[in-house]
């Protein structure tokens, strides 16, 4: 009997479709993205070209290169609305802080919005890393006397839950950043005050750092929660402080001016630098594209420039090659600190010295996407240091460093604009 080579093909064909079929489905439903890699969540305002000078800030043209002079420190402006009300607690509030200090600042702030609307006492939450048993005390990192006061009359904080209550007893509730006081009525309230106690867990739908209006009482608290109430422990601290200025020593052509840029080689794998969206924008750029870039824009090879990636990578060569003087932690780091603070590569600390680091730099150029340059930004609006550059493939040999602002800085959109005043 033969062989009809039209069924053959048509079989080769019905198996490779549903091969293809199955590749898709493993892709969209059994890998998402966003939980295991957070960093990967999309920036709403990180692009990859030259960004629009239509918003409201604009930037005179100097002679001093392409480094652009700090604006001014700017002041809280949000109130503090102290209650009597909030030493009666109606019941407790406990969560964690995971996947690094950028969502840190995130957690706490929801937290913080969430125990406020409920009159619920804060239990001071723990600090869990990336791989199981990798858990820190909050006093490992931040400073608790600080927390604790900045919140005093908005939000009780304590230390531990009392004796007699188990957390084994908590409902966990999902939050999504920046969550609403109509989610809290509607999806978190009727839980809280059936069950007495909760154990938030947020969650990350999108990076959206945009101000919006609020008509509501929380925009206070949320400003309170994010911008001053977390700070370094003394001891981390000081070596972020010494870090940066060890790099303003080796800056001395630049009048101690530093660049600061956030580019893990790891992440840029998992990536792939792919572009995104219909306007095929790229959502992160690797080592050489951020070399040219930084070149066309006006920085010389003297320029010195730090790199978050956590131990120095083959891949860097080439930003070295154009840039001498580039550096990662272990470099810069005191000797009598590093055997604390590098003990390993996926350190909570190590996140820590990076975010504050690159929020003190007087240059910030986000290679990735996410919301380590979206929190990142947030704190240097409010210190003035508002040179954020967006990265970008560039014809020619040259471009204006303004054309390349964050459109974060740009608009004056990000919500830290609505939080501080000049």
């Amino acid at each position: 009997m033969g062989v009809d080579l039209r069924q053959v093909v048509a079989g080769i064909l019905t198996v490779t479709m549903f091969v293809m079929l199955g590749d898709m489905l493993k892709r969209d439903y059994l890998e998402p993205i966003e939980e295991k890699f957070p960093e990967e969540v999309r920036d709403l305002e990180f692009h990859g070209g030259k960004v629009s000078k239509q918003g409201l800030a604009t930037f005179s043209k100097t002679s001093d290169g392409p480094w652009v002079v700090d604006g001014e420190q700017l002041k809280p402006c949000w109130t503090r609305s102290d209650s009597d009300e909030v030493d009666k607690s109606k019941g407790y509030v406990t969560f964690s802080l995971t996947n690094g200090p950028e969502y840190h600042v995130s957690q706490i702030a929801d937290a913080v919005v969430v125990a406020q609307h409920l009159g619920a006492t804060l239990v001071l939450p723990d600090i869990r890393g990336t791989r199981p048993g990798d858990e820190r005390k909050f006093e490992e990192i931040y400073d608790v006397g600080k927390f604790v006061r900045s919140l005093d009359g908005s939000v009780k904080v304590i230390k531990d839950l009392p004796d007699d209550i188990s957390i084994r007893s908590f409902s966990v509730v999902r939050v999504p950043n920046r969550v609403t006081e109509d989610y809290i009525v509607e999806q978190i309230e009727p839980i809280f005050r059936t069950k007495g106690n909760i154990r938030l867990a947020t969650y990350f739908p999108s990076v959206n750092m945009r101000k919006t209006i609020q008509t509501s009482g929380s925009e206070s608290v949320l400003c309170l929660a994010m911008y001053g109430a977390l700070e370094l422990q003394p001891e981390v601290n000081e070596v972020v402080a010494s870090m940066v200025e060890r790099l303003k020593t080796l800056s001395r052509k630049s009048d101690g001016r530093f660049v600061a840029v956030d580019l893990r080689v790891e992440m840029l794998e998992k990536k792939g630098c792919h572009q995104t969206g219909a306007s095929r924008a790229k959502n992160c750029y690797n080592a050489q594209e951020i070399a040219i870039f930084l070149r066309k824009i006006g920085f010389d090879k003297d320029t010195t420039v730090y790199v978050t990636q956590s131990r120095w990578d083959d891949n860097l060569d080439v930003l070295k090659d154009i840039f001498p003087k580039t550096y990662t932690k272990e470099s810069i780091i005191s000797a009598d600190k590093k055997s604390k603070f590098l003990e390993s590569e996926d350190s909570e600390v190590e996140k820590v010295i990076d975010f504050n680091l690159c929020s003190q730099s007087d240059v910030f150029v986000p290679a990735i996407s996410g919301l380590f340059y979206a929190n990142v930004a947030g704190k240097r609006i409010a210190s003035g240091k508002t040179q954020i550059l967006v990265p970008a493939e560039i014809p020619g040999s040259s471009a204006p460093v303004t054309d390349h602002f964050s459109p974060y800085i740009l608009k004056q959109n990000h919500m830290a604009y609505s939080c501080f005043c000049s």
